[in-house]
């Protein structure tokens, strides 16, 4: 029986894979506007607890540039920073981003390959609407399945014999 289990969620992952990230649940971005100083940038990032990257936006929500954990430690970390000045020169500009139908596998390459862990999510008029990051694609997954998972042994090499309860 768990052949045939692992057989069938084999052969819906592919399914689930082309749809569209709207079917994903996706982060609220933590952004802040240009001129934004670098220090500003960094305690937004530490005071959100969920991420690692800080989205820069103008006034419409259109995305300006992002300014992510590579590229802290790439270009503030042991170097000589003006924590004041504005974040704009140390932004990663134009990067990679979805709209809300593409499908899952594109973001799932994107962060295999691209080494992304926020991809930014953008609306039919360019405006950031929020964020994707592996947990929200396995969370996604993971809701697929949730009677193979909920169904699993709490040891993976553990094997009933029986089911238990009535």
């Amino acid at each position: 029986m768990a052949e045939l289990t692992e057989r069938a969620v084999a052969s819906r992952v592919p399914t689930l894979l082309d749809q569209p990230l709207k079917a994903v649940g996706r982060r609220d971005p933590v952004a802040v506007r240009p001129g934004t100083s670098l220090a500003d940038c960094l305690a937004t990032i530490r005071e959100g607890g969920t991420s690692d990257s800080v989205f820069v936006t103008d006034t419409e929500d259109r995305l300006v540039g992002v300014l992510a954990e590579r590229d802290i430690f790439g270009r503030i970390v042991g170097r000589d920073v003006d924590l004041a000045g504005p974040v704009e020169p140390l932004l990663t500009r134009d990067p990679r981003t979805f709209d809300l139908d593409q499908p899952v596998w594109a973001a799932v390459e994107l962060m295999q390959t691209g080494r992304y862990r926020n991809v930014p999510v953008l609306d039919r008029e360019g405006r950031l609407v929020g964020v994707i990051r592996p947990q929200d694609i396995l969370a996604f997954l993971a809701e697929s399945f949730p009677e193979e998972l909920l169904n699993l042994p709490p040891n993976s090499d553990q094997h009933m014999e029986e089911p238990e309860g009535a």
